[in-house]
């Protein structure tokens, strides 16, 4: 079993994922299904204050985004639909990473 230690880069905050493959080349497809690139501050606010974070809707959802915890601006990461263990962060059609401003729940 082959280990690559991978480490991304978010906002001032490192985080360092492992991943395994039983050679070479599965080790890298691996490395290669965090395909998404650091994020060094909030597109909407410009702090460097984010933090991964994860949750679960309606009990079956599950999401996981980069969130500034200046002004709660999200950035969620998308799955591939024929391989949901690749993730990469949503872009808008500009080619820009898709921040979205903190949005209150209505009551």
């Amino acid at each position: 079993m082959l280990q690559m230690m991978i480490t991304k880069r978010i906002g001032r905050r490192q985080f360092h994922f492992t991943v395994q493959g039983s050679n070479f080349h599965e080790t890298v497809a691996e490395y290669d299904r965090l395909s998404f690139p650091d994020v060094a501050a909030c597109g909407l606010c410009g702090s460097d204050n984010l933090d991964l974070t994860s949750r679960v809707a309606q009990g079956k959802f599950k999401y996981t985004s980069v969130k500034c915890l200046s002004c709660r601006g999200d950035l969620t990461f998308g799955k591939m639909e024929r391989d949901d263990q690749t993730v990469f962060l949503r872009k808008k059609d500009s080619g820009e990473l898709d921040w979205r401003a903190y949005e209150k729940a209505e009551k």
